[in-house]
């Protein structure tokens, strides 16, 4: 008898916790959305020139005092992918969007669509943009790879 009891317990408080999370998802995904509309409501296009791009913490990246009190304690430790750019005559920190991050070129001349000091995409790029090295192989899919190159197979993509 005890042991249904126990296991009733832990049932209904899994229960509790994920009707929780639920809910803190949900309110979490409206504030999401609420940004980035405002985000997109500020957008604009700037012309600037990379200097420099990194992930590194918050704290070390040179934005102001202000926007680093602004982030929750969370994220303060957690690494962000932060641009040095050119703008007009100064020199600016911008922090990026994560998927855009890898595409921005370095010592180059972008058109960058800009909402305050976050990068939402580059585009316009002066010159050729340059390919991404080829990220290597390890483990299993090398291996398997260098067996279909020795057994004359095409390799699988």
């Amino acid at each position: 008898m005890k042991p249904w009891i126990v296991l009733l317990i832990i049932l209904v408080i899994i229960a509790i916790i994920m009707v929780v999370l639920y809910f803190l998802g949900k309110k979490a995904q409206k504030k999401q959305e609420e940004q980035q509309q405002m985000l997109e409501a500020n957008k604009q296009t700037v012309s600037m020139l990379i200097i420099d791009k990194k992930r590194m913490k918050i704290k070390d990246s040179g934005l102001p005092q202000m926007v680093i009190d602004q982030t929750p304690k969370m994220m303060r430790g957690s690494k962000l992918p932060i641009v040095k750019a050119k703008v007009g005559p100064q020199i600016v920190t911008l922090i990026s969007d994560e998927k855009i991050f890898d595409s921005i070129p370095v010592k180059k001349e972008v058109k960058a669509i800009v909402s305050g000091i976050y990068i939402l995409g580059v585009k316009g790029l002066h010159g050729k943009p340059e390919a991404q090295p080829a990220q290597k192989k390890r483990g299993f899919k090398a291996f398997v790879e260098r067996m279909q190159e020795k057994a004359g197979a095409k390799p699988v993509k």
